[in-house]
């Protein structure tokens, strides 16, 4: 007897589990920490194009936990706070090398969506990159199971790696 109850507290259980998480947002509940980077050289203005791509909620959490006050992607009123924030914590996070020399990167601007947030930078010019290196920790001050995908294209070639936490540094030859 004492079996079948634990059978049927297990299967109710589970349903009511199964249940809630279909009624729980994409944006509320995501099981990975997954964010995207392209650093794109653009050969005309020979600067790199980097877009990151992260979750809304992620990038807001983040954001909130960095500087110990709120931010709310999707309102109006916060979008100068936003952009002074993500200006600062890109330029904490994310740094960019060429050939032996640190490049200066500037924040563009961010686009959001429903669930996710565009984050645009770009470095200062520089001639013929061969030797990148990247040092990309975005989200790493919430998640310690972050990955950044990150890709980096020169001249058409596209060389992607996955960067997981605490890893954050990278290089590629072109």
């Amino acid at each position: 007897m004492l079996l079948v109850l634990k059978k049927y507290f297990f299967a109710i259980f589970l349903v009511l589990s199964l249940g809630f998480q279909t009624f729980v947002s994409a944006k509320e509940f995501h099981p990975y920490h997954v964010g995207s980077l392209e650093i794109n050289y653009n050969s005309k203005t020979k600067t790199f194009e980097i877009t990151g791509r992260f979750f809304l909620d992620d990038l807001e959490n983040a954001l909130n936990k960095k500087y110990s006050k709120p931010f709310h992607f999707n309102d109006i009123n916060y979008k100068s706070r936003l952009n002074d924030a993500l200006k600062d914590y890109s330029s904490e996070y994310f740094k960019l090398k060429t050939n032996n020399k640190f490049l200066k990167v500037n924040y563009i601007g961010y686009q959001e969506d429903s669930e996710s947030v565009n984050v645009f930078l770009e470095s200062e010019v520089v001639d013929n990159p061969k030797k990148i290196e990247a040092a990309v920790s975005f989200l790493y001050n919430l998640f310690d199971d972050q990955i950044n995908i990150v890709h980096i294209i020169v001249n058409g070639e596209r060389k992607s790696e996955k960067m997981t936490y605490p890893n954050r540094y990278l290089y590629q030859q072109f």
